[in-house]
């Protein structure tokens, strides 16, 4: 099997930005959130607090959503990379940080197992620590045998625990790809 990182691997952008200015858009009054996340991305550089932590705020805008399960993907959908598409398998999987319930459509679109960061769609709230790291080979290996990964993909060494276990390991950069 394949397994894909999402964000600035198969989509060209981190979806959970993309997310928020699609909703900030619809819903100008999403900017009274903008201190309380500023302050929690500053925190977590400084280590003050987790990446989970920090989600969790950044995420808390999603109580103030009517309509979370919006056409998101009808807009977005163009942002696939070609060349995951040209390639795509019914074994891919993909694991991702961002919010499970938000890529749940696109993955079941396009037929793939997807493992990703469970979140409250109506409070932000991480329900689990962020699956990111090693976080993404303990995700992993509560589905599937870690020694099954053929070709790995990302954007980031932040997956380097995940790589190590491919037989393959690729790292993506636009729409170019070398090897890890």
């Amino acid at each position: 099997m394949n397994v894909y990182d999402f964000d600035k691997t198969i989509y060209l952008d981190d979806s959970s930005i993309d997310f928020y200015k699609f909703n900030l858009k619809r819903n100008p009054k999403l900017i009274k959130y903008w201190p309380r996340q500023s302050k929690a991305a500053l925190d977590y550089k400084r280590k003050k607090i987790t990446k989970t932590e920090m989600k969790t705020i950044f995420y808390e805008y999603f109580k103030a959503i009517d309509d979370i399960d919006q056409d998101f993907w009808e807009v977005h959908r163009s942002k696939l990379q070609e060349w995951y598409l040209v390639q795509k398998e019914e074994t891919d999987v993909i694991v991702s940080a961002s919010p499970e319930f938000f890529l749940k459509p696109i993955c079941e679109e396009l037929g793939v197992f997807l493992i990703a960061s469970d979140v409250d769609k109506f409070t932000g709230k991480n329900l689990q620590e962020n699956c990111y790291g090693y976080e993404k080979v303990v995700r992993f290996k509560e589905h599937f045998d870690i020694n099954d990964i053929e070709d790995f993909y990302s954007d980031s060494y932040s997956d380097d625990p995940l790589a190590m276990h491919a037989k393959r390991s690729f790292m993506v950069e636009g729409s170019k790809i070398k090897p890890w």
